[in-house]
């Protein structure tokens, strides 16, 4: 996966493409390992982005009170 930040959206994207591929009976062994990697990795940087924003709301409903 590239080191630079891509989208919630591009992330989820990218991690539903790698579970399709996983469910393709042309799948090799390696290529599935490979797309399990992927897919890891999409999964990891999705729940990133949805800790982040989970703890800007925090902040910003704290700030609020």
């Amino acid at each position: 996966m590239d080191e630079k930040k891509i989208s919630f959206e591009e992330s989820l994207k990218k991690l539903e493409e790698a579970s399709e591929k996983l469910k393709s009976q042309e799948t090799s062994l390696e290529e599935a390992i490979q797309y399990y990697e992927e897919g890891i990795q999409y999964f990891k940087e999705c729940n990133e982005i949805l800790d982040n924003a989970s703890q800007k709301i925090e902040t910003l409903t704290k700030q609020e009170a």
